[in-house]
């Protein structure tokens, strides 16, 4: 009895329409309760203004249904995405510079260029020419080589001079005893080929000059991808070239009076100093 004598007394303070409500749908006052929603609309002000005025299932469906005002529509932020400006090396450019005309590219991660075609056939001919055996040179050790200046040679006639060049692609390593550095062989504005050269040093005065033997070994293991004196990396070229033009001779080291067997081509001089035939 107490509980319904309190219930008539509430319900004498409720306006018509909010017991109208409440006897209707039950389930919706406690689905939305009377509270006031930030609403950007005109009947959010009015119910601002009202407080005897309840959320009915019209206004619920258009809160849901309506976007908050501080999120654009999609269609403006595809547009947004779309105009914002990419970084010169991104790395969806590959580090090339995209459609920033005029910048440059960033070879120390860009493969620009790469396998994309073949270089015209008089480029081809010359790259891949054979090489003379006249320039060919032995070490004491038995193994023939091509002096660095010849690949430079080869590429001043294949792409012209300034049309190649060797981009570092890392930084400089100096260890306890050698030197060594990526380089990446760029022809005619084109990735051609990537390496990294090494070289040997015996004193901390003579890094410098290291330094810039490793880069010409960086030069000649990249002209391999070329084809550039390509004969000195098969077998049967070098037995047969050491058997022809190259000589085993047995030395003697002057200062420790050590004899040792020693290389050299057959038309150079006898050893002389520090090994002495």
């Amino acid at each position: 009895m107490a509980s319904r004598a309190l219930f008539g007394r509430l319900s004498a303070r409720i306006p018509v329409t909010a017991r109208t409500y409440v006897t209707a749908r039950p389930s919706a006052l406690r689905s939305f309760p009377r509270t006031k929603l930030p609403l950007a609309n005109a009947s959010t002000t009015a119910a601002k203004a009202d407080p005897e005025t309840t959320v009915n299932d019209g206004d619920v469906a258009e809160i849901l249904s309506s976007p908050p005002q501080s999120v654009p529509p999609t269609s403006s932020v595809a547009q947004t995405a779309s105009a914002a400006p990419l970084s010169v090396f991104a790395p969806e450019t590959n580090g090339q510079a995209g459609d920033v005309e005029g910048a440059p590219t960033d070879w120390s991660k860009s493969y620009y260029g790469l396998s994309v075609e073949p270089f015209p056939k008089e480029v081809s001919e010359v790259l891949q020419a054979p090489t003379d055996p006249l320039d060919i040179e032995v070490k004491p050790d038995g193994l023939i080589y091509l002096p660095e200046i010849k690949y430079r040679r080869v590429l001043n006639k294949a792409f012209g001079p300034g049309g190649w060049g060797l981009a570092p692609r890392s930084e400089t390593h100096v260890g306890p005893k050698n030197v060594s550095r990526e380089y990446a062989l760029v022809c005619l504005g084109r990735l051609v080929a990537v390496a990294r050269g090494e070289q040997e040093y015996f004193d901390p005065n003579g890094i410098p000059t290291a330094t810039e033997a490793c880069k010409s070994n960086a030069l000649m293991r990249c002209c391999k991808d070329l084809g550039v004196a390509s004969e000195l990396w098969d077998p049967r070229f070098i037995r047969e070239f050491k058997a022809k033009y190259a000589v085993e001779v047995f030395a003697e080291h002057v200062p420790t009076k050590k004899k040792k067997k020693l290389w050299r081509r057959k038309d150079q001089p006898k050893f002389d100093y520090p090994y002495k035939e």
